[in-house]
C-alpha cells in the first residue's frame, strides 16, 4: 500500500513532539533526537541557494542534521561506510548470524541500554571468537562485523545483533587460509548455549557490582533471591540464534549491508498517514509467515517506541572483531589475501579531495550539479544561508 500523503518522522515531531515533552520525562538524548529530527533540512540549520548558469532557476537546499536517529540522514552515510568496507572484503564465502536475548530481559535492557548493549556486544565476539579457534570447528582467526538493532517491525524493544562473519580464517600460526565446510559455518545450538552462558556470566556481575538498575515494574529484582531465580529461568531456556545461508558472493555482502547497517527505527517510506491524532505504518508480522501488514497507534505511543531506541551518547552500534578489528585490519587483510585459497584483489586509495557531491555522482550516479529544471546547465552556489536561532529544547 503506498502513501497518499508524505507524511514524515519529523512531520509527527513537529506537530505534536511539544505536547509529549510537556507530558513526559524525556531523557536528553532522546530530547537531542527529537529536535534534531525536528530541524532537519529546515531553514532553522540554515543552508544555500543554487543558481542555474543556463536558465536562471534558483535551488533552495537546507542542512541536513546529520544525527544517527534521522531518516533523511543515513543515505550518503550508509554509502561512505559501504565504500570503505570495500577495501575489506575478501573473495571467501561470508555468513550472516543473529544473536537475540530473551524478551524476559527487554525491561532492563531499557532501563540500562548502555551496560546491557555492551554485555551483548561482548558475549557475541567471545563467542565467535573462541568457536572460531576451537578445533572442532575451524581452528582459526576469523573476522566479523556486529552491528545491534533495538527493534522489531512494530517499533517495540527487541534487543539483537546482527554479524557478518567470514566462512573461514587464518590459521592460529599465520600460514594459511582455514575454509568452512561449504555453506556451513558452525551449530547454532553450540553458539546459542555459549553466547547465553557469557552473557549470563556478565549480567550477574554487573548485579554484584551495581551496574544496573532495577526501576519501575522490575524493582523486585533488586533482592537477591528474586535475581537469583530470574537468572534460573534465562538458564533454562534455549536462546535465539540464527545463522542465515552464506551470501552467493562478497559483492552480495556489500548489497546486504546497506539494508542493516544505518538503519533506524522506522524508515519515512514505512509511514501510510497521520490523522487523528494516529499514525499508520507498513510492518512485516513474522510470527504470520512474514504478511505486510498495517499498524495503527496513537501519536504518543508511535513517539514513545521511536524513542525507545535513541542509542546512549556515543555509543558505537557497528563494531569490528578478529582479522576486521581496527586495530591491524588492514596488515593482517594484506597478510590473507596472499595465501593459497583467497585470490587477492585490488585495492584503491581513497581521493581525500573528492567532494561528496563528485562522491555521489561516482558510486550512485547521481548529479546534483545538473539542473533539474532545464535539465542542461549546472547549478552554482549563489549565497549561504545562516541558521537562524533556535529557540527549541536542547
Amino acid at each position: 500500500m503506498r502513501r497518499s500523503l508524505s507524511v514524515e518522522v519529523a512531520d509527527i515531531f513537529r506537530q505534536y513532539g511539544p505536547d509529549y515533552r510537556k507530558t513526559h520525562h524525556i531523557p536528553i538524548n532522546q530530547l537531542r533526537a527529537m529536535r534534531a529530527i525536528e530541524i532537519c533540512r529546515t531553514a532553522e540549520l540554515g543552508g544555500h541557494v543554487d543558481e542555474c548558469d543556463t536558465c536562471g532557476s534558483l535551488r533552495i537546499s537546507y542542512n541536513s542534521c546529520r544525527n544517527r536517529h534521522c531518516p533523511k540522514c543515513q543515505f550518503l552515510r550508509k554509502e561512505k561506510w559501504l565504500e570503505a568496507r570495500k577495501q575489506d572484503l575478501l573473495p571467501v564465502q561470508y555468513f550472516h548470524v543473529v544473536f537475540t536475548i530473551p524478551q524476559e530481559l527487554n525491561p532492563i535492557a531499557l532501563r540500562n541500554q548502555k551496560v546491557i548493549y555492551n554485555t551483548m556486544f561482548k558475549s557475541v565476539s567471545e563467542t565467535l571468537m573462541e568457536l572460531g579457534k576451537d578445533p572442532r570447528h575451524l581452528g582459526a582467526q576469523i573476522g566479523f562485523i556486529n552491528i545491534l538493532h533495538t527493534w522489531g517491525q512494530n517499533m517495540m524493544d527487541h534487543p539483537h545483533i546482527h554479524c557478518i562473519v567470514t566462512g573461514g580464517g587464518l590459521s592460529l600460526n599465520g600460514n594459511r587460509w582455514l575454509s568452512c565446510r561449504k555453506g556451513f559455518f558452525i551449530p547454532v545450538r553450540v553458539l546459542s548455549r555459549l553466547f547465553r552462558g557469557k552473557f549470563l556470566s556478565y549480567l550477574k556481575k554487573g548485579y554484584d557490582s551495581r551496574e544496573l538498575g532495577f526501576h519501575g515494574n522490575i524493582c523486585q529484582l533488586q533482592e537477591s533471591e528474586a535475581f537469583r531465580e530470574f537468572l534460573k529461568d534465562l538458564y533454562s531456556q534455549e536462546w535465539v540464534v540464527y545463522c542465515k545461508p552464506p551470501f552467493k558472493g562478497p559483492e552480495m555482502v556489500l548489497q546486504y549491508l546497506g539494508r542493516y547497517t544505518h538503519r533506524v527505527a522506522i524508515g519515512n517510506h514505512r509511514i501510510i498517514s497521520m490523522k487523528n491524532d494516529k499514525v499508520s505504518f507498513l510492518w512485516r508480522d513474522y510470527s504470520d509467515g512474514n504478511r505486510n501488514k498495517i499498524m495503527t497507534l496513537d501519536t504518543f505511543e508511535f513517539i514513545r517506541r521511536f524513542l525507545l531506541h535513541v542509542l546512549p551518547d556515543r555509543f558505537v552500534k557497528i563494531r569490528y572483531y578478529g582479522l576486521l578489528g581496527n586495530r591491524n585490519r588492514r596488515a593482517i587483510l594484506t597478510q590473507c589475501r596472499k595465501l593459497p585459497g583467497v585470490i587477492g584483489v585490488k585495492t584503491t586509495n581513497k581521493d581525500m579531495s573528492e567532494t561528496w557531491q563528485e562522491f555521489l555522482l561516482r558510486v550512485c550516479g547521481i548529479d546534483l550539479m545538473k539542473c533539474p529544471f532545464c535539465g542542461k546547465g549546472r547549478m552554482l552556489r549563489r549565497e549561504i544561508l545562516l541558521p537562524q536561532r533556535c529557540n527549541g529544547p536542547p
